[in-house]
């Protein structure tokens, strides 16, 4: 298994260069490859150290969480009951297309060939990577400036707290950003898949996003370092401790320099060190509080979290499944 190497991009969102580090014109920061544009709050004291702001954010943060389970137990239900239904429907589709002659240049063959060729983990990821793409050109555009700001940056001083904590979480402003996490996530995505399945896989990335967007909300009011951040790092950190958990004997390489082999549990444990080391000393660069948030919860979902919620979702699920029924059998009745 390759290791990308994550620590230009690691996890969580980069808490922005030009914001942090940048000379200051006015009141706006001068713009670096990294940060787009951003303009530095005022707070006073008081309300730079108030923990009150958070509230709506935890709330938004436990509901976004219970949400995202939820659904993905029933996205699980109506997959698993979809293909019991399709079963022979794709074998006649199967017999259809083994006797259809070939055509020349059939490009949605060729397209489906691709498709097929991807693991499930490298299916799963394909829409959050074109997600991520997408807000990377957004930003390109001058006229989307104000409202990219405002909702795909994560930061404790701004009015819009909880919408951004899930919207930064597709944000990159610098390619080299987006490039190196799509990279580590495309890297990791069968392992974790192959896991969790598709709709475990699904809820415990969004959720990370959520989550480690709070642990960085919690740590800059605490600290009084307010800025903001973007990227899907955090989410990251989390399927790839996930991983390190689960397989801790694996060996991985970074990608430039493939000789060096190591542990997926040492990996793990230096990572852990690293944002650890930042968040005491106070490094600006990377939203190491984010980085950790999200590790945390992935070592945590493996170790504790799969069974506390994954397994425990049957009652959902019959809930789920006696609504479809009764939802069926008046459906019926009624056209009758």
């Amino acid at each position: 298994m390759a290791f990308p190497n994550c620590t230009a991009s690691k996890p969580g969102g980069v808490k922005h260069k030009g914001h942090l580090n940048s000379p200051m014109v006015g009141n706006r920061t001068t713009k670096s490859s990294l940060s787009p544009p951003l303009e530095e709050p005022i707070l006073s004291k008081s309300s730079a150290r108030s923990f009150r702001k958070l509230f709506k954010p935890f709330l938004f943060t436990v509901g976004f969480t219970g949400s995202t389970f939820g659904a993905a137990a029933i996205w699980q239900y109506e997959s698993l009951k979809s293909r019991v239904q399709s079963y022979y429907d794709d074998l006649q589709i199967d017999w259809f297309e083994k006797h259809r002659p070939p055509k020349a240049g059939d490009v949605r063959k060729q397209v489906n060939q691709w498709w097929n060729s991807l693991t499930d983990g490298q299916r799963s990821v394909t829409g959050i990577i074109a997600a991520n793409v997408l807000v990377f050109c957004l930003w390109r555009i001058p006229s989307m400036q104000r409202i990219m700001m405002k909702y795909f940056t994560s930061n404790p001083a701004s009015k819009t707290l909880c919408l951004p904590m899930i919207l930064s979480t597709f944000s990159h402003f610098s390619l080299f950003h987006m490039g190196a996490n799509m990279y580590v996530l495309w890297s990791f995505s069968s392992s974790i898949v192959s896991l969790l399945g598709q709709e475990q896989f699904m809820a415990v990335y969004f959720s990370a996003g959520v989550i480690s967007t709070f642990v960085s909300y919690v740590c800059k009011t605490a600290s009084g370092r307010f800025g903001p951040s973007l990227g899907a790092s955090g989410a990251i950190m989390s399927v790839l401790a996930a991983v390190c958990t689960k397989m801790p004997e694996a060996k991985l390489a970074i990608i430039f320099l493939p000789m060096f082999t190591f542990t997926a549990g040492s990996a793990l444990k230096a990572i852990v060190a690293l944002d650890t080391t930042g968040l005491i000393l106070g490094w600006k660069f990377f939203d190491h509080a984010a980085h950790l948030g999200g590790a945390l919860f992935g070592i945590w979902y493996i170790v504790y979290g799969h069974e506390m919620i994954w397994k425990n979702r049957e009652p959902l699920v019959k809930v789920w499944h006696e609504m479809r029924t009764k939802s069926r059998g008046s459906g019926g009745n009624g056209s009758a």
